[in-house]
């Protein structure tokens, strides 16, 4: 999508971090943009930075919620009369360590986390397909979604799916000129992860040093408008990837030789399942790169 003027976003998780970055890029740019968040103290920021503006509209919105969700839909049909750009951007840390046996924390972060995202774009895809007119979808992974976090198996897990769920999401859409993209920031500036000024709470051990270098990568972290401005020129570009932390770049390089090593010779491969594996990859190649509408 080449022309933002004039055209409708919807971000969830909009009034902070990330997703406020992508609001106000977009309207930099031209756009109309819907602002949807559960935190009131987020929403009550932004109405204030915003008072005025005919291009913003606000929504409560608790993402793991279907019939929430619709109605946000429908609101914001209501208000700006169409939708272009969804970023399903919401997100909670936290949910539990992959061995423990408690279950509530685990379901409420996979519900936003992943579920978000589902609602997302289930109740907006057919709008956007309706409308005849292209679009884009921007789905909130993590780098948490390419490599390993310690301690954190529910956040990983629901990062990880939404990187395999937006991939499917661009094979759908492509035949309808939409595009779809996934973002993976790493250390951004935002709610989700706080870095007090020093390290006197740090716990002793492995752990707080573990801790104190996260810490310290958060006070370095890239702005959430510089994330903002390459969510646009993702958009733009229609990448189905958006990565921006370099720092990441060897471990990913790494962990993909470790794959393709991992790979057994089994023998002569039949022609049959050759044949059918090329046809697959020819398909996805085909779909992965089939133009926009602008």
């Amino acid at each position: 999508m080449q022309n933002f003027e004039g055209k409708v976003a919807f971000i969830t998780g909009g009034a902070s971090g990330i997703g406020l970055g992508m609001a106000r890029n977009f309207i930099a740019e031209g756009m109309k943009v819907v602002i949807a968040d559960w935190n009131d103290d987020h929403l009550d920021a932004v109405r204030k930075e915003f008072a005025g503006s005919n291009a913003v509209h606000f929504i409560k919105l608790d993402v793991s919620d279907r019939e929430q969700m619709k109605k946000a839909a429908a609101e914001t049909l209501s208000v700006f009369g169409k939708v272009h750009v969804v970023c399903n951007n919401a997100g909670v840390g936290g949910g539990g360590a992959a061995d423990d046996p408690e279950f509530d924390d685990w379901d409420r972060a996979l519900s936003i986390n992943l579920g978000g995202v589902v609602n997302g774009v289930k109740v907006f895809a057919p709008i956007i397909k309706e409308q005849g007119e292209g679009g884009h979808i921007v789905n909130t992974s993590s780098m948490a979604g390419i490599v390993p976090l310690p301690g954190l198996a529910a956040y990983s897990t629901a990062k990880y799916a939404v990187r395999g769920y937006t991939e499917s999401l661009r094979l759908a859409l492509a035949p309808h000129g939409i595009g779809v993209s996934c973002l993976y920031p790493g250390a951004v500036k935002t709610a989700l992860v706080p870095a007090p000024e020093d390290d006197s709470d740090a716990p002793e051990g492995d752990a707080g040093e573990f801790l104190k270098k996260l810490w310290e990568a958060m006070r370095k972290a890239m702005s959430p408008d510089e994330m903002g401005a390459a969510v646009v020129n993702g958009i733009r570009e229609n990448r189905p990837h958006i990565l921006t932390h370099g720092e990441f770049l060897q471990e990913v390089m790494k962990r993909n030789r470790e794959m393709e090593a991992a790979f057994m010779d089994m023998g002569e491969i039949p022609e049959a399942r050759s044949e059918f594996e090329k046809t697959r990859n020819d398909m996805v190649d085909g779909l992965m790169n089939l133009p926009v509408k602008d």
